[in-house]
């Protein structure tokens, strides 16, 4: 997930805030309460170069894919962004949302029922890729293929989807390095062995503000996503999307990776 610019920390917060928030687990985290509505205000109303960038590498490595009509996909801690659901729409019958916080959920049921108009700016990102363009109408494909589930990233079944999505979530869900190694492991053993993957991580993210609330992150890099993706990924791609017009204070750019789930050892 992205974030939402920071807010001046009290003195109070910043003397205390290099300690405490270096240690930050998924656990101690309050998702329940993450403030959606601001979260998408910011990140997602409208697309950014950053975004467009994105999408059209996901949208190129999923088109090339041979992927079944029946296929059952997850897009993994989709809190308010539609658009990895969007990159796996022509390709799958089901569209399974994994997300933790029950504000996120609510959000995402919303949405998936009727999507709000600017979606079709994302999707119009997509739509000039073939696969894309003959599918007609996305609201009612995503109304009538995706199913939310509340549930934790470390809750993920094996092997049981066809194709997945994973953006801004496992650098952005605790401030703890072996977190993020088992969410990336996670989510790409969730895949059935050969089963293409995109995925999206933010660059030595120092952590974000939402609304009244601030978030952890790891500061990881590429050789860190390489470490995490080894085990379990099969000639994973990484590619650096530059800063640009950055979000906010406290991050480097992204990193988009597309690759196969790795058979199992």
């Amino acid at each position: 997930m992205s974030a939402v610019r920071s807010r001046p920390e009290r003195p109070d917060e910043a003397r205390n805030a290099p300690a405490a928030r270096s240690s930050i687990s998924n656990e101690q985290v309050d998702w329940d309460h993450f403030d959606s509505e601001a979260y998408f205000a910011h990140n997602y109303r409208a697309v950014r170069d950053d975004d467009r960038q994105i999408m059209e590498i996901v949208r190129d490595f999923f088109a090339e894919q041979q992927l079944d009509a029946q296929a059952r996909a997850v897009d993994v801690g989709t809190g308010t962004n539609l658009y990895p659901a969007f990159a796996m729409l022509p390709f799958c019958a089901h569209l399974d949302l994994w997300e933790r916080s029950a504000s996120n959920v609510a959000w995402i049921r919303r949405q998936i029922a009727r999507f709000d108009d600017n979606w079709r700016d994302f999707w119009d990102v997509y739509r000039p890729v073939e696969a894309y363009g003959l599918l007609a109408d996305p609201r009612a494909a995503l109304a009538e293929r995706a199913e939310v589930h509340r549930a934790s990233i470390f809750e993920l079944p094996s092997r049981k989807w066809d194709l997945g999505t994973m953006f801004f979530v496992a650098c952005s869900m605790s401030a703890d390095i072996a977190e993020f190694r088992q969410g990336v492991q996670a989510f790409v053993t969730a895949l059935k062995p050969g089963a293409p993957f995109a995925a999206a991580f933010m660059a030595q993210s120092q952590g974000y503000q939402v609304g009244d609330r601030w978030f952890p992150a790891v500061a990881i890099d590429v050789d860190e996503v390489v470490r995490a993706m080894a085990p379990v990924a099969v000639d994973p791609q990484i590619t650096r999307i530059a800063l640009g017009d950055p979000l906010r204070d406290g991050y480097s750019g992204m990193l988009v990776v597309t690759g196969r789930s790795a058979p199992p050892s």
